[in-house]
């Protein structure tokens, strides 16, 4: 046995107590990243001490307590006596510096995985006996950039290089078992084409929802959450949802405060509203929480949650004296619009911002988005914030109108949004996700840049 191994055995295991008590403590069916740092950290510390200079040759009695020890000097070898010269000493700088950059890293990355515990995770299961045929079935992963989709019956669109997550936004002020949704975006991770795509789903769709009939599709929320909503979405317009997020109220208040608040480009009658809504609500002890000019506006969480709820407000309308135009396509263009601007906001922060970011809000949102999924998407968040934004609409312009006297499944009579031709809504939408991988059919949209 040389001495470096007789060191090691006699001593490495006694001196990295710490980092092995973590390792066999540590749950790597869940967390193998863990178990790689702890490696990293007992390879590490070898190097520190077998390379460093013996700094305990200077300590009192030290000869005397080696002998009793048996203990190895391993600086009488001659290899290592090379590392005392001039040429030695740089030497054993860079390797401390680089072995504390290593370690703090480790450090770090122990830090992120144990954040990672703290995420609101929630799977959906699969099993639900009201299920459509299209709801059940999916084609495979698709591979390659060539690939042509088409639609047929029963069959869910899905590409192995795009990432579609539904995004909900969740009032359970009634303390409902669901609540309310009245934000539905899909998000789509395009990296077929170096794209983010946003479409929003309008709340007062008419649309079979799986195992109770035709409803506005915002009910599918209330009815069964995240999970009935995926589903209707899925049966009705025919593309694979990969993975959700849902975000209530007092959260998205709290998302958007910890980001320090957003730069909004905004009108007076946004501003007027916001204002009027802050002051309703006691949220604001005057009329005019907002003073700045219209133009761009720094607005806090509560204020930009009442910028994404704004669809405008009838005169008389709640005994408001104020009428401002709009709908829920306002509002609906005014969530894309957010998120884009979040997006935009955040293309100048490094790596660490953006890890500390997640951190931070993370816990503020429930998920499907696995433990590896959430870590390789904050591993390329740089590249992915620099994809040019789309945004789109469903049901899109010209494929729908209103029907103020529309009967639902259970017998109530409401004002819907009726799609007039669903087979070619269903190809518009596949032409906007999938583009040219999709056979037949184009799609309008909004196009901008992120990286403006």
């Amino acid at each position: 046995m040389n001495r470096i191994d007789s060191y090691r055995q006699k001593n490495l295991y006694s001196q990295s107590d710490f980092s092995l008590k973590l390792y066999e403590k540590a749950d790597f069916n869940s967390n193998l990243a863990l178990k790689e740092i702890l490696i990293w950290y007992n390879k590490l510390y070898l190097c520190i001490v077998c390379f460093l200079p013996d700094w305990r040759s200077n300590m009192p009695n030290y000869e005397k307590s080696s002998q009793k020890s048996n203990f190895i000097d391993i600086s009488s070898n001659k290899q290592v006596k090379k590392l005392y010269n001039k040429k030695g000493r740089l030497k054993r700088i860079l390797c401390l510096v680089f072995s504390i950059i290593f370690l703090l890293g480790g450090g770090g990355m122990l830090y992120y995985y144990s954040f990672l515990d703290t995420l609101n995770f929630k799977e959906l299961d699969d099993t639900n006996n009201n299920n459509t045929a299209a709801t059940n079935s999916s084609v495979a992963p698709l591979e390659g950039d060539t690939t042509n989709l088409s639609l047929s019956e029963g069959e869910l669109l899905q590409n192995s290089k795009e990432l579609n997550v539904m995004l909900f936004g969740e009032d359970n002020s009634n303390g409902d078992e669901h609540g309310r949704s009245d934000t539905m975006i899909m998000m789509t991770i395009d990296n077929n084409h170096k794209k983010l795509k946003l479409t929003s789903f309008q709340r007062d769709t008419y649309v079979y929802i799986p195992g109770y009939g035709y409803d506005k599709l915002n009910a599918s929320y209330n009815y069964g959450g995240a999970k009935l909503s995926i589903q209707t979405i899925e049966a009705n317009f025919g593309i694979k949802v990969d993975r959700y997020a849902v975000v209530d109220f007092d959260s998205f208040k709290k998302i958007i405060d910890t980001l320090g608040g957003v730069d909004m480009e905004v009108t007076q009658d946004e501003i007027d509203y916001i204002n009027y809504q802050m002051y309703k609500n006691n949220q604001a002890d005057t009329r005019t929480t907002i003073t700045d000019a219209p133009g761009t506006v720094h607005l806090n969480g509560q204020e930009a949650l009442w910028y994404a709820r704004n669809r405008g407000l009838k005169k008389g309308e709640d005994g408001n004296e104020i009428g401002l135009d709009g709908d829920d396509w306002d509002r609906t263009s005014r969530q894309r619009k957010l998120l884009e601007t979040l997006f935009t906001s955040m293309k100048s922060a490094d790596l660490g911002q953006i890890v500390s970011i997640v951190s931070s809000v993370g816990p503020l949102v429930t998920t499907n988005l696995k433990k590896d999924e959430i870590t390789a998407l904050v591993s390329h968040a740089l590249t992915y914030l620099s994809y040019d934004v789309e945004q789109y609409y469903v049901p899109e312009e010209g494929l729908w109108y209103y029907d103020d006297k529309t009967e639902t499944w259970n017998g109530a009579i409401t004002s819907t949004i009726k799609i007039s031709d669903l087979e070619e809504q269903r190809k518009k939408f596949a032409s906007f996700v999938f583009e040219e991988l999709f056979t037949g059919g184009t799609s309008s949209k909004e196009t901008t840049s992120a990286s403006n």
